[in-house]
């Protein structure tokens, strides 16, 4: 499994870890996101229980077991959760942050040791080593409780499936030319995000933050300019479209 460093400063960091190219060819491509500051650390969206070894062996290339004290679940897909039973015998004193709506569901993947902390609707925030993480509302994008991970020191917004692009091969790490990125990503937005009103509450609420990065739970990392692209793109879209 690959790792790269998206932010480094002083004792805070952010890593994306995917692209493996050892997993089966129908398991959708995903990145996984271990944020560290101090001596603690969080996984974004841990993934699916096929890549638990890889993923586990690409995070102890960065952290000790022993500091990995939080995990993080956008929402209750098996392609972000489903190695949580995995994690659950790993990190056995780790907490799990996820929406209170699906908790019911994720502890099907397996969940006797790890505490489950629900989060409100409205969001919320946590602290991690000398940082703070703010759990940003995205609710129907495209599940019905759903949370983005916004970190204001490195100015990153971890989207989810908001932004997500479906490419084969590989791909550059980054989006380098919007408009030729757009056949990548229009039909899972137009099909999967079920309402425009969700979809304009969100990037209204995005616009007020500052990102300098929008790290999405598949495919290409948005940049600079590109944060702004992908927004301004994003409020013209009409989804739901089944």
């Amino acid at each position: 499994m690959k790792s790269n460093e998206l932010y480094s400063e002083e004792s805070h960091q952010w890593l994306v870890l995917g692209r493996d190219p050892a997993k089966p060819e129908k398991i959708i491509d995903t990145n996984q996101y271990l944020i560290k500051s101090a001596e603690e650390a969080i996984i974004l969206d841990p993934g699916g229980i096929e890549l638990f070894s890889p993923m586990l062996a690409g995070v102890l290339h960065h952290v000790k077991l022993e500091n990995i004290t939080t995990l993080f679940a956008s929402h209750q897909d098996p392609d972000i959760i489903s190695s949580l039973g995995l994690w659950d015998k790993t990190v056995p004193n780790a907490k799990l942050y996820a929406p209170w709506l699906w908790e019911g569901f994720i502890r099907h993947f397996g969940m006797e040791n790890i505490q489950y902390m629900p989060i409100k609707d409205e969001g919320g925030e946590i602290k991690l080593g000398t940082a703070t993480l703010k759990f940003i509302p995205a609710h129907y994008l495209h599940s019905s409780g759903n949370f983005n991970v916004y970190d204001p020191q490195a100015k990153i917004l971890m989207s989810g499936d908001i932004g997500a692009s479906l490419e084969h091969g590989d791909v550059p790490l980054f989006v380098e030319n919007f408009a030729q990125h757009i056949k990548y990503m229009e039909y899972f937005h137009r099909r999967w995000m079920p309402s425009n009103r969700a979809k304009n509450n969100w990037v209204a609420r995005v616009r007020e933050l500052e990102i300098n990065m929008m790290a999405p739970q598949h495919g290409r990392i948005f940049k600079g300019e590109m944060v702004n692209e992908f927004l301004e793109w994003f409020s013209k879209l009409d989804v739901g479209i089944a």
